[in-house]
């Protein structure tokens, strides 16, 4: 008889996950259900009620579930630190943005640019308050692209027709998306590292495999996986 293991993920980890759940099914005699998003709007799921056996969200999400008891604590573990990073269609030039100045006017000189949800995704909310902080968030907003999640705004844009476009995500999305190319973090001043972090939902009725799978994913054996896929190592 097949579990199913229910997972609720940020879109961050959905390329390393998708690597390696194949193998841990066919190796336990499992089938995962799993949801990537927005981690906000992730958070919101569980908290209605959807069914969850591992969770990966931002380190300071799972912290707050920890404690509220949502989570186990003691199960919690770090899957690395992802940046947050410009891209361009692929075999776009890519454009300089090394520093703020250098970042508006790229920004300024694309016709569309492309992010995730600026009030429940990591990098929608950072990357709305960069333009903020770049005082260009009013004169482009005609030009802005909201999707739900990194990945689909990643996907939208890789299929626009427009080669001019521009798109902010974390670097996990970028890398996972045909047809895009990540250009280089945002620079020094703007820039977004956030850890995520796995861990077993507190009312799991599949702890144990819960725990199995967030070591396949946290583990040493997965450690080129993890970089490959966008993840630096966390410091201790």
């Amino acid at each position: 008889m097949t579990t199913d293991l229910n997972l609720l993920s940020g879109g961050a980890a959905q390329g390393l996950v998708r690597q390696l759940a194949p193998a841990f099914e066919q190796a336990h005699g499992v089938r995962f259900q799993a949801s990537f998003g927005a981690v906000g709007a992730m958070k919101q799921k569980l908290l209605e009620g959807a069914p969850c056996d591992v969770l990966i969200l931002t380190q300071a999400l799972i912290d707050g579930l920890a404690h509220s008891g949502q989570v186990q604590a003691a199960s919690a573990r770090n899957l690395g630190t992802v940046m947050t990073s410009v891209a361009v269609k692929s075999g776009q030039k890519h454009p300089c943005v090394h520093d703020g100045e250098s970042l508006r006017q790229a920004l300024c000189s694309a016709s569309g640019i492309y992010f995730p949800d600026p009030k429940l995704a990591t990098a929608g909310i950072h990357f709305m308050k960069v333009l903020t902080d770049l005082g260009i968030a009013q004169t482009l907003s005609d030009r802005l692209r909201v999707y739900p999640n990194g990945a689909t705004a990643m996907k939208a844009m890789a299929d626009s027709n427009d080669p001019h476009v521009m798109g902010c995500t974390q670097i996990t999305e970028i890398l996972i998306t045909e047809g895009i190319d990540c250009v280089a973090d945002l620079p020094p001043g703007y820039e977004l590292a956030t850890v995520y972090t796995a861990a077993v939902c507190r009312a799991s009725p599949s702890a144990d495999l819960a725990a199995q799978f967030i070591e396949a994913l946290t583990g040493k054996a997965a450690q080129g996986l993890r970089r490959q896929a966008g993840f630096l190592p966390t410091p201790a």
